[in-house]
């Protein structure tokens, strides 16, 4: 018994409690005077909630990232507030008209000159088939990112898979032409509300014809001509793209890219284009 009692004393010494301080040693101060761009968690899985163009909602998981600027002073971060600040808010998922708040709590509750938010995650559309209109789910990627550091940056980035097909092959060849999926993505800043479903329509419409998750065989006939009948390189893919978010009168910056998985080559091809409209 008294051996007991000796070891139970002794693990109440080791453990600490709420009144005892334990060293910050984040907070420490740090000799080789290298500030850091960006420190913090990644790939935070979280729920995300948001609302469609139809009027629905829809919830799908993403992946956070958070970061802050460390000075050159300050030997680390406290990896456990963004957490802390994340999960604050409630325990219903995380909405997009809450980032900036989000992003603003970060960099008040880590005492920090700069924080960002990024946030990935697939969201669903459904969509008919050109000829049948068998109605399928489409995915698309898609990422929002905010920054705060005494004003607040917001874009939203979409990823939509396509069909190009070759101009070049098309001319030269006696009959048939190559063809292939292509990926194009969109980076925007935009004025006031704008819609996933939107940003996506006006990727597909720069392609030479888009994908769809359901076809049947006169689906599969009109996508092919289709796009026999819209040949476009990758230039012309992201030419064209530039042109409909130039007329876009909510969107005031883009940074677009197509990438074409080649059918017939060894390799990719690419075109990407960044311009801000705010510098006219």
């Amino acid at each position: 018994m008294p051996r007991r009692a000796a070891s139970a004393t002794t693990a109440s010494k080791r453990k600490p409690t709420e009144k005892q301080s334990m060293p910050d040693i984040q907070s420490t101060q740090d000799a080789r005077r290298i500030a850091i761009d960006r420190v913090g968690v990644k790939d935070v899985v979280y729920p995300l909630k948001l609302r469609t163009k139809d009027g629905e909602t829809q919830t799908t998981v993403a992946k956070i990232n958070m970061y802050v600027s460390l000075p050159h002073h300050q030997k680390g971060t406290h990896m456990s507030r963004f957490l802390e600040v994340l999960n604050a808010q409630t325990a219903e998922p995380l909405t997009p008209h809450r980032i900036p708040e989000v992003t603003r709590a970060i960099c008040e509750r880590l005492n920090a000159e700069t924080a960002h938010f990024q946030c990935t995650f697939t969201y669903f559309i459904k969509k008919p088939a050109p000829v049948t209109g068998a109605v399928g789910l489409m995915d698309y990627e898609v990422t929002f990112e905010c920054t705060a550091n005494g004003t607040t940056d917001f874009t939203m980035k979409v990823a939509a898979p396509a069909q190009s097909l070759c101009p070049c092959s098309k001319e030269i060849s006696e009959y048939g032409a190559h063809n292939q999926r292509c990926r194009i993505e969109a980076k925007v800043r935009f004025d006031g509300l704008l819609w996933i479903e939107d940003l996506v329509q006006i990727l597909e419409k720069a392609a030479s014809c888009p994908v769809f998750a359901v076809l049947k065989r006169p689906d599969e006939k009109y996508v092919t001509e289709a796009a026999y009948d819209n040949p476009k390189f990758v230039e012309d893919i992201i030419r064209d793209l530039a042109v409909s978010l130039e007329r876009h009168a909510q969107i005031v910056s883009y940074e677009i890219s197509s990438e074409n998985f080649e059918s017939i080559h060894n390799h990719n091809a690419y075109a990407q284009i960044a311009r801000d409209k705010r510098e006219d």
